[in-house]
């Protein structure tokens, strides 16, 4: 059970992050994690916003490899 909610919680995280590497790409607006005065949290937020990056990349390049996506 708590293993679970570990695994569930894990996978929201990266999916917010996720997210916010593609409002990143796409508006150019990203968090300002100079305001974090704790070099240890914002060092955890950095890791943390880069995984997001890591993971809309693999995302982006497996839908430029796909026949299932087209370019508009």
């Amino acid at each position: 059970m708590v293993l679970g909610r570990l695994v569930h919680y894990t996978v929201d995280a990266v999916l917010l992050s996720t997210v916010v590497a593609g409002i990143r790409r796409s508006s150019g607006f990203e968090p300002h994690t100079d305001l974090i005065t704790e070099p240890t949290v914002r060092s955890i937020t950095e890791k943390f916003l880069g995984v997001g990056e890591t993971i809309f990349d693999v995302a982006q390049a497996t839908a430029v490899n796909s026949s299932y996506f087209k370019k508009r």
